[in-house]
């Protein structure tokens, strides 16, 4: 089983970056796919969740409004866009699939299979 996510880096305050989930050795749609994100010294917390086939989009509060997350179940590939970057959005970000086809649930402790996470640095 390996999930990984990719696209972090430095972006400037206002910016925008795509973040990209791959996956293998599970079967993929059947699992919703979750975002999350772990600052320095914070807890992990959740982003954003896309259900399994019908693609049903779930954001948190800070997300909802510069997010856009999808996925291209052919290609077993997730996506996590985000725009109007702020510094507060630093932070190392991972991927999930969750212990469900849907997010009515999901959650950090709601996970089948984590990801290998990205940084994403805001500053100017």
């Amino acid at each position: 089983v390996q999930l990984q996510a990719s696209g972090g880096g430095l972006v400037q305050p206002g910016g925008s970056l795509t973040l990209s989930c791959t996956a293998s050795g599970f079967s993929w749609e059947n699992y919703a796919i979750g975002w999350f994100r772990q600052a320095p010294g914070k807890e992990r917390e959740g982003v954003s969740c896309i259900s399994s086939i019908l693609g049903r989009t779930v954001y948190k509060d800070f997300a909802e409004g510069r997010s856009t997350v999808s996925r291209v179940n052919a290609n077993r590939t997730a996506y996590l866009q985000m725009n109007n970057l702020k510094p507060d959005d630093t932070a190392v970000y991972y991927c999930a699939a969750i212990l469900s086809f849907d997010c009515a649930a999901w959650g950090p402790n709601n996970i089948a299979y984590w990801g290998q996470g990205t940084l994403v640095t805001v500053s100017s």
